[in-house]
C-alpha cells in the first residue's frame, strides 16, 4: 500500500476515534440535563469548526458558493439535517443503551446505508470487480466483529444489573426502546457520508477556485454541518424552554462543563473534517471505503472509553471475552478494506 493511502486510514481511523468519543461528556456532566450537554456541544461545533476551517483551507469561498447550484447547497444541507436528526437520536439511545453498545449497534447499520447503498446508487459495476467484492467482504467482516460487540455488551448489561422484583418489564422496555432510537439514528446518520458523496459539484467548485484536493472537502462540509447543528441547536433550545432548564449552565461548579462541552464540539465536527481529510488521500472510491473504516474507528474508540469509565464494572467474563474477539474481527476488516483500495481499478 502506498503512503497516501496509509495516510488516508491512518486520517480515517483517527476521524472514527474523534467520533466515537464525542458523546462522552455526557457522562461527565451530571449538573447538566442532556438538552445542556448537547446543545452547548452543538453549538461550539458550529461556531469553532465548519466556517472557520473552511474560510482558512478553501480559498475565495464565498465565490465558490456563489458559482455552486442551488440544488447542490440545498442536498448538501438536506443531508446535513438530516444527520442532525440521527444525531438526536444517537444521544438519546446511546444515554439509554450505554456508549459500547449504543455505538456498535448504530455503527453496524450505519456501514450498509453509508458505503453498500451509495456506491450501488452511483457505481454498480464495482460490485463485479475485484475492489466491490472485497469492499463488500469488509463490510461482512466488520458487521459479524460488530455483532459480537453488540452480543458482549448484552451479556454485560445482564451480568451487571440486578433489577429488583417489578422492574424487569420496565427495564426490558427501556431496553427496546434504546435499540428503536439507534436503529433510526445509524439510518439518518449516515446521510454524512451522502453529502460528502453527493456533494461533488461544491467540491469542483473550490477545486476550481484554488483549493487543494485535501482541502476542497471542507467547502462541501459546511452547509452539511451548518443542517446539522442547527437542527440539534433548535431541539436543544426546545427541551431547554419545556424543562425549564437554562439555569442549569449558571449553576455552582459548572464551569467546568464548558470545556467538555468544547471537548464535543471539537471532537464531533472536527472528526468529520479528518475523515473528509483521510478519504482525499484514498482516491477514486475513498468516501465508499473510508466510511465503514471511520465506523470501525469510532467502536474502537467508543469501546474503549466505555472500559475506561467503568461501563465494563461487574461483566461477567464471558462478555468480556466476546468484547475482544470482536475488537480483533474490527482490526481484520479494517485490514480487508485497506486492501480492497488496492484494487481499485
Amino acid at each position: 500500500m502506498g503512503l497516501y493511502a496509509l495516510l488516508g486510514v491512518a486520517l480515517v481511523l483517527v476521524g472514527g476515534a474523534m467520533e466515537g468519543s464525542f458523546v462522552f461528556p455526557l457522562k461527565l456532566t451530571p449538573k447538566w440535563g442532556w438538552e445542556n450537554t448537547w446543545g452547548a456541544g452543538s453549538l461550539l461545533a458550529l461556531l469553532i469548526i465548519p466556517w472557520p476551517v473552511a474560510f482558512l483551507t478553501v480559498p475565495h469561498l464565498m465565490d465558490v458558493y456563489g458559482a455552486s447550484s442551488w440544488k447542490s447547497l440545498l442536498i448538501s444541507f438536506a443531508f446535513g439535517c438530516g444527520w442532525g436528526l440521527g444525531a438526536i437520536f444517537l444521544g438519546l439511545g446511546v444515554s439509554m443503551l450505554g456508549l459500547s453498545l449504543g455505538i456498535s449497534l448504530i455503527s453496524a447499520i450505519n456501514a450498509v446505508a453509508g458505503s453498500v447503498v451509495p456506491l450501488g446508487m452511483q457505481h454498480p459495476d464495482q460490485f463485479a470487480r475485484p475492489a466491490g467484492v472485497v469492499l463488500a467482504l469488509g463490510v461482512a467482516v466488520m458487521i459479524v466483529g460488530i455483532a459480537l460487540c453488540g452480543w458482549a455488551g448484552k451479556i454485560k448489561e445482564a451480568s451487571s444489573s440486578t433489577p429488583s422484583q417489578g422492574t424487569g418489564q420496565t427495564e426490558m422496555s427501556h431496553f427496546k426502546i434504546g435499540v428503536l432510537l439507534c436503529i433510526v439514528s445509524a439510518i439518518l446518520s449516515s446521510l454524512v457520508n451522502f453529502a460528502l458523496i453527493f456533494g461533488v459539484e461544491i467540491r469542483d467548485e473550490a477545486l476550481h477556485h484554488g483549493s487543494g484536493l485535501v482541502g476542497a472537502n471542507n467547502a462541501l462540509w459546511v452547509p452539511a454541518f451548518t443542517g446539522n447543528y442547527l437542527v440539534n441547536i433548535a431541539y436543544c433550545l426546545y427541551l431547554v424552554y419545556r424543562r425549564r432548564s437554562f439555569r442549569n449552565f449558571f449553576q455552582p461548579g459548572v464551569g467546568g462543563y464548558w470545556l467538555w462541552a468544547l471537548f464535543m464540539g471539537a471532537t464531533w465536527a472536527g472528526g468529520i473534517v479528518v475523515y473528509g481529510l483521510g478519504v482525499a488521500y484514498l482516491g477514486q472510491l475513498g468516501a465508499f471505503l473510508g466510511f465503514p473504516m471511520m465506523l470501525i474507528g469510532s467502536i474502537l474508540a467508543a469501546n474503549a472509553l466505555g472500559v475506561l469509565s467503568g461501563e465494563w464494572t461487574g461483566a461477567s467474563s464471558k462478555a468480556k471475552r466476546l468484547m475482544t474477539i470482536g475488537v480483533g474481527v474490527l482490526i481484520l476488516a479494517v485490514c480487508v478494506l485497506a486492501y480492497s483500495n488496492q484494487l481499485i481499478s
